[in-house]
């Protein structure tokens, strides 16, 4: 495929399925939400009814096997992401699934090795890297224009105060550097270029394996420090921030993972003076459904394709196991 529309069936009916797809897609002709199943047809058909897509089918595998759908999309609960975008991969279909890509780094492995196998597309749907705020951030660190980087940090916490099996629930694949860890870790190893090292963490625990608070102090081979602080439940509610620091100079950014809701500024400190960045335009899962879209068409790799997530996914477990946690997805 080179030309036409990419036509995309999604498994489930999750909240973040408007924004992160239906709406994206209806600002961009090159692709079409066609269909949807969840565990309950009503929910599905009730769902279809609100957004517009055309097709309900009753179960996942239905949808898979739809010789109309080019492409997966895979919101389910992290511990059923490997499962089912294997089981769309071996279907022959191209797959953009949610964050993080899996349970731990060994699905992680898996799931490429089948996309590897059958030619398919595997794509993480970290939506921030696909946005201009974070490859600016790393064209300002490349130019020198800070010096030599020092440290990188990064900050995501959000309000996730009531009880939510998806994101509090071990089985299912929970925890706050599941659910929006993966986050800072990825912007720090984008920044540095480089894989840390977990040097030291710091949880509080919403029960005794999922995380609802964590810091993690990372060290990368070259030098550079890295910290990252992430959280479902804390004293900070709303959090989300980065800082880059050089030997001249530095940058904060306030708001770099979702620049395009309601406020973000990037603060660029340098020998020369301060001066302030803004991104105006389309918002980060604009930028990237638009990408997988061009991907699918041109077999092209992403930033987000499996070197990434496997190394994002080997921090994550890494995390857990410097806290004294088991890596989700184990027995």
């Amino acid at each position: 495929m080179t030309t036409g529309v990419v036509r995309i069936g999604v498994l489930g009916c999750a909240r973040i399925v408007p924004k992160a797809l239906v709406e994206p897609a209806s600002r961009f002709p090159e692709a079409q939400v066609v269909a949807i199943a969840s565990r309950s047809r009503q929910k599905a058909e009730r769902f279809a009814q609100r957004w517009g897509i055309p097709r309900v089918h009753s179960r996942y595998e239905d949808v898979l096997a739809d010789p109309d759908v080019d492409a997966i999309y895979n919101p389910l609960p992290n511990s059923l992401h490997a499962e089912w975008s294997i089981r769309a991969m071996e279907a022959g279909k191209d797959v953009l699934c949610e964050k993080p890509i899996a349970a731990n780094a060994a699905e992680a492995e898996r799931m490429a090795e089948v996309a590897a196998r059958t030619g398919r597309l595997l794509v993480e749907a970290l939506h921030s890297r696909y946005h201009p705020l974070l490859n600016r951030l790393k064209e300002i660190v490349t130019s020198g224009e800070i010096g030599k980087l020092r440290y990188v940090e990064g900050h995501l916490c959000v309000p996730a105060i009531f009880p939510d099996p998806v994101r509090y629930t071990y089985e299912l694949g929970g925890g706050a550097v599941m659910d929006v860890g993966c986050y800072p870790i990825h912007l720090c190893r984008f920044i540095v270029g480089e894989e840390p090292e977990v040097v030291s963490v710091r949880m509080k625990l919403h029960d005794p394996q999922v995380d609802r608070w964590t810091e993690a102090i990372l060290r990368f081979p070259n030098g550079v420090e890295g910290r990252i602080v992430c959280s479902l439940f804390s004293l900070v509610l709303l959090r989300s921030r980065a800082k880059i620091v050089g030997s001249d100079g530095y940058i904060r950014v306030f708001n770099p993972y979702a620049p395009q809701t309601v406020y973000h500024n990037v603060w660029v400190k340098t020998p020369a003076g301060t001066r302030r960045e803004k991104f105006p335009g389309l918002g980060t899962y604009d930028h990237q459904l638009r990408a997988f879209v061009r991907a699918v068409k041109t077999r092209e790799t992403l930033p987000t394709g499996p070197a990434d997530f496997i190394a994002n996914m080997r921090v994550i477990d890494a995390i857990y196991q410097k806290a004294g946690l088991k890596p989700r997805g184990m027995p």
